[in-house]
């Protein structure tokens, strides 16, 4: 199948079968979406597998009960096959951007970056994954880092990576409720694309 046709056929995936993926070939899509551009080919980004027997004990970590009681959605993403937690080390980056090649940006400073290449890496890996996931027939959905997360850095043992995101992955269950997000009303995408003369 073609990327442009991946592309239009992928949609989020929040309610599962329950069927447990196969957790070396999700190790092997992972290691082929680190394909992904790497800024200053630093390879911060780091990928980490959940199998699907810790799937409920991720949540655990990364909700709290009151989420949980009230949620639709929580029993269709308890049943994902499996996980994959796209994190980045900044360290990497700014060790790479201070390295004599790279200096003059001045980049080995954290606060310097305008917009920080660790998180470009991981939402390039990110997709990746996404389209690798879509091209096996599966579903995925992504789970943003907004939540608990020192809690589910720590359950992970991510040290001192930053979390992105997690990747819920398994097999459709065909119950799941479309987001209210796709209801507003917004540019085309043909509108989104300007050529500047």
């Amino acid at each position: 199948m073609d990327v442009a046709s991946l592309l239009a056929r992928r949609r989020m995936t929040r309610s599962f079968d329950g069927s447990p993926v196969e957790l070396d070939w999700l190790v092997g899509a992972c290691e082929t979406a680190l394909l992904a551009p790497t800024a200053g080919h630093s390879a911060g980004v780091h990928l980490s597998v959940v199998g699907h027997e810790h799937v409920g004990e991720y949540l655990e970590v990364a909700t709290d009960p009151e989420w949980r009681e009230r949620s639709a959605r929580y029993a269709g993403w308890a049943r994902a096959g499996g996980l994959v937690l796209v994190s980045s080390s900044v360290s990497a980056y700014l060790g790479r951007y201070g390295e004599p090649d790279k200096a003059a940006a001045g980049l080995a400073v954290r606060d310097n970056w305008p917009v920080p290449y660790w998180h470009g890496d991981a939402a390039m890996a990110t997709m990746a994954l996404l389209l690798l996931v879509e091209e096996a027939g599966l579903g995925a959905g992504l789970w943003g880092a907004f939540r608990n997360v020192g809690a589910v850095r720590d359950w992970a043992g991510l040290g001192d990576d930053e979390l992105f995101a997690t990747v819920f992955v398994g097999s459709p269950d065909g119950r799941d409720r479309p987001s209210a997000s796709l209801a507003r009303a917004v540019p085309t995408r043909a509108e989104r694309v300007r050529t500047i003369p």
